[in-house]
């Protein structure tokens, strides 16, 4: 079992920069792909971001050029930099990794076997 545990959300104005980040712990296989993900009210949740160590990384198309995803493997945390934040950024941010084989990037919810509680980011404008 991963158990996840997201931190490093809050209210910041547009514009602002956020850096969110995710402590692994339990049987965190550091060749699994992880990922970030984002529910805002009355949505779906979506994808956001997502890191393998074989086949590099992938964003959403409303994020790219401002989060980057990266990840400490001695320490197992991944992180997401958020910057030049939009009102529509405001969400749930969600941690997420995948299974036992999980080693390449996915941007698709059901590929993720272990998630956390997640972190709130609110953006005001």
């Amino acid at each position: 079992q991963v158990h996840l545990v997201e931190s490093g959300g809050g209210l910041v104005q547009a514009g602002g920069s956020l850096r969110l980040s995710c402590a692994a712990s339990g049987r965190a296989d550091g060749r699994s792909a992880m990922g970030w993900f984002r529910q805002a009210p009355g949505k779906e949740r979506e994808f956001v971001a997502t890191l393998s160590p074989f086949d590099g990384t992938q964003y959403a198309e409303s994020v790219k050029g401002r989060f980057t995803i990266s990840r400490d493997g001695a320490n197992d945390r991944l992180y997401l930099q958020m910057n030049n934040l939009k009102p529509e950024d405001t969400a749930v941010y969600y941690c997420a990794a995948r299974g036992p084989v999980g080693f390449y990037k996915s941007d698709w919810i059901n590929d993720y076997a272990y998630w956390g509680q997640g972190t709130q980011v609110t953006v005001s404008s």
